[in-house]
């Protein structure tokens, strides 16, 4: 493994330790306990160590003067203040900005580095608060005894099982002992099996370390910081018995020896800070738990993308061999039956194996539910407004790419609710509710889709002021006759903003459509409902994975088309009586009480059905973003799970349609585009009704 490689071990594990540290500043106040403090603290303390360690000392040194701020705290030598956590929440700011430069290899913004680093360091200089030495000079009182002053230590050291596995090395540590002062070392073998039983990964042995050095035990047990949760240590004044040095411990021998290379999982000395409150027994995870563990591994996505292509054309194959066992139905002989029984177990093999193997890549969507405490944080101080943010659902598993695709619609949604949702303390208390305003993200299954909402208890859309903007825009006319929900459903036009004032959290009319098209990107939908006075909330349903899409297949002329379930509403034979032509290319049809546009799947893409009338042909109703339409098919083919490939990766990209698949019979069908075509539709008669509107168009078309 190269340099290189090793760097990018630590970016991941670095940024990893960011979202820890900016999780745990959100949450700290008053009532947070010692070990909380504890865990934010080891979190800059790994990110410190780790970047001395692999040449990145702007790094270092800045986590530095954070490490400083976080040891007071959890010494109780400062209180917990909301300044001093703002200021360290900046900080980890700067830290992303630092980390992110250095694994791009562009220079940091010193500007801001020093900005922030000397606000850290004038809070430091300010020194603690009187609450916080009055508390620290009690706890000093209640030592009656400081190690210190023995000079002489006992230190107990067994490793975990897993130590040495984690690339942690007990000399590298003895040796950075011995440079304190004079160490002698037993060693106890009684623990290591036989030769049979031994494991080289492990590391059996125990150690009794006598060191005498006028030091305190905080001292010593830095040194141990980095395999604290991988150890049983015991530090304790020593008898005055000292041990003979023996001669042949190379520790004894050469204190001073250089260690050897560090790996991720190692830090010297220097990278090193004052752990926990001192205690006399760290102890790690027993050995059983961690013999249980099944650990993890770092796969590449390429990796894991390339696995589930595989399965993708194991399922097709499995398909081809079921549509041939078909053929035997008229067949009963042993022969048959067993190829069917084999097929029938190949099948729920193969279904078992893509469910596995699609589930590599799930996570949970705390991933990207987990950046929105702290912008809820920042943004609601920004507004003015006291807002609590509530999260439901984090562990719910998501696809990768969904996850990824999915954060900055999320990102706009809340940033709207908190600008233009939930009112001001001053306006809730008016309006009789509690000064402080909620809102709430949820996440959870519902059959093969993921359902996201994000829901506030604001004032609720102003149904009458989106109408009056929308007439003011020619998005909807004076005669359409439009439900609640389709007006609210305005709002992610292009463009559309019914804010009176630009500021810098919203008002263009630009974040809402962005909503939009990314979740039609990733063949879901977005709906919103609202209740004037109590709120309002905004449901995404997305596919569970990008990879497989439960379809209906339908016939056209001699090709086989692929609708998504998700989309559809209900199929139908046309009768002629509810058939209405508005002009050659707008065609309705009457369903119950509501007039639907006919899209000819025939004319979008571009061939002739033989038939082309419409009266007893076949209707599919289907909706997308609150609009309906039917598409007009030959016959339906029955329901299959398909495997998505991306036209654009293999072939390029085509209007109304979003990908392809291999059917059974080994031919390819394509995956219809249902909100493509169906806003594409309204998007062509809405200009053709402005084009008549200006003369251009002998008549309009009066759709709607």
């Amino acid at each position: 493994m190269d340099l290189s490689e090793v760097q990018d071990i630590f970016f991941e594990e670095c940024l990893e330790g960011l979202d820890v540290l900016e999780s745990g500043l959100l949450n700290l106040d008053q009532s947070t306990d010692s070990e909380e403090i504890n865990g934010i603290f080891r979190a800059a303390h790994s990110i410190k160590g780790g970047a001395g360690t692999f040449g990145f000392p702007e790094i270092s040194a800045f986590t530095h003067v954070m490490e400083t701020l976080l040891d007071e705290m959890r010494d109780g030598r400062r209180t917990i203040e909301r300044e001093a956590v703002d200021r360290l929440l900046a900080s980890v700011d700067v830290l992303r900005g630092m980390v992110d430069a250095a694994q791009s290899g562009v220079a940091n913004d010193e500007e801001r580095v020093k900005d922030v680093q000397s606000g850290l360091e004038a809070l430091l200089a300010q020194g603690p608060s009187a609450e916080a030495r009055e508390n620290s000079a009690t706890e000093q009182s209640e030592t009656a005894d400081n190690p210190k002053e023995s000079g002489l230590w006992q230190i107990d050291f067994a490793p975990g099982p897993e130590m040495l596995k984690r690339g942690n090395e007990p000399l590298r540590i003895f040796r950075e002992l011995g440079k304190l002062g004079d160490l002698s070392a037993e060693v106890d073998t009684q623990s290591v099996p036989g030769l049979a039983e031994l494991d080289p990964r492990c590391c059996y042995l125990r150690w009794r370390l006598q060191l005498a050095a006028d030091v305190s035990r905080e001292t010593i047990e830095e040194l141990f910081a980095w395999v604290v949760d991988e150890c049983e240590l015991t530090v304790t004044p020593a008898p005055s018995a000292v041990l003979e040095p023996d001669k042949t411990n190379p520790v004894a021998q050469h204190p001073d020896a250089e260690p050897a290379s560090p790996t991720p999982h190692e830090a010297t000395s220097e990278a090193a800070a004052p752990p926990e409150k001192p205690t006399e027994t760290k102890s790690a995870t027993p050995a059983s738990k961690s013999q249980k563990d099944g650990g993890s591994i770092r796969v590449g996505i390429d990796k894991v993308d390339e696995l589930i292509n595989l399965v993708g054309e194991l399922v097709i194959t499995q398909s081809m061999l079921t549509q041939v066992s078909e053929q035997f139905e008229a067949v009963n002989n042993d022969l048959a039956d067993s190829l069917r029984d084999g097929i029938a177990q190949l099948e729920r093999n193969t279904r078992e194996l893509q469910q596995n193997v699609l589930k590599i890549r799930m996570l949970p969507i705390t991933v990207s539910f987990s950046r929105f405490p702290r912008l809820v944080r920042d943004l609601s101080a920004k507004l003015g407004k006291d807002i609590e943010l509530q999260m439901i659902g984090e562990q719910t598993e998501v696809d990768k790419t969904v996850l990824e695709k999915i954060n900055d619609p999320l990102v706009h949604l809340v940033r709207n609710s908190l600008d233009h949702g939930i009112e001001s303390p001053e306006e809730r208390l008016a309006a009789g509710k509690p000064a402080k305003g909620t809102l709430t993200l949820s996440a959870f299954h519902e059959g093969g889709d993921i359902v996201i909402k994000v829901g506030d208890d604001g004032g609720g859309l102003k149904r009458d002021k989106i109408l009056a903007k929308a007439l003011e825009r020619g998005i909807v006319k004076e005669h359409d006759e439009l439900t609640d929900e389709r007006i609210y459903n305005l709002i992610f036009a292009p463009g559309f903003s019914t804010a009176d004032n630009v500021s810098d959290v919203s008002g263009r009319g630009v974040g809402m459509d962005v909503v939009r098209r990314n979740i039609r990107d990733l063949g879901g939908n977005v709906t919103i409902a609202s209740d004037p006075g109590l709120g309002s909330e905004v449901t995404i349903r997305l596919p569970l994975t990008l990879a497989i899409l439960d379809g209906q297949l339908a016939a056209l002329g001699d090709q086989t088309y692929v609708l998504p379930l998700v989309s559809i509403v209900e199929s139908l034979i046309m009768v002629e009586s509810n058939l209405e032509a508005v002009t050659q290319e707008s065609e309705l049809y009457r369903l119950r009480d509501e007039y639907i546009p006919i899209v000819r799947l025939d004319r979008v893409f571009g061939f002739e059905r033989e038939r082309d009338t419409l009266v007893d042909a076949l209707l599919v109703v289907v909706e997308a973003e609150g609009r309906r339409a039917g598409l007009l098919v030959d016959d339906l083919l029955g329901q299959q799970q398909v495997v998505i490939k991306s036209l654009e990766t293999n072939f390029r990209q085509i209007e109304g349609i979003s990908g392809a698949t291999i059917l059974g019979d080994g031919t390819i069908a394509l995956i219809v585009d249902v909100p493509g075509l169906v806003g594409g539709y309204f998007e062509k008669i809405r200009y053709r009704e402005t084009a008549a509107a200006a003369g251009n168009l002998n008549s309009p078309t009066g759709v709607e």
